[in-house]
């Protein structure tokens, strides 16, 4: 679980666990999913193009 002290400082320190997120298309228009890892269920949905915080990213890997 994601550490958030000291309370107010509006920063969370190191990632949300068991959490990711993908890139979808939604009425012809980017968005973001967030899916829960153990179920694989899509928990919310954001039209804007910004990402959720502190989620990981799924889908393609760069190659090194």
């Amino acid at each position: 679980m994601a550490v958030n002290k000291p309370v107010g400082d509006n920063a969370r320190k190191g990632a949300v666990r068991k959490r990711s997120q993908i890139k979808i298309k939604l009425l012809g228009k980017d968005a973001w999913t967030k899916r829960n890892k153990k179920g694989g269920r899509f928990m919310a949905v954001k039209k804007s193009k910004k990402k959720f915080k502190g989620v990981r990213r799924e889908g393609a890997r760069k190659k090194r």
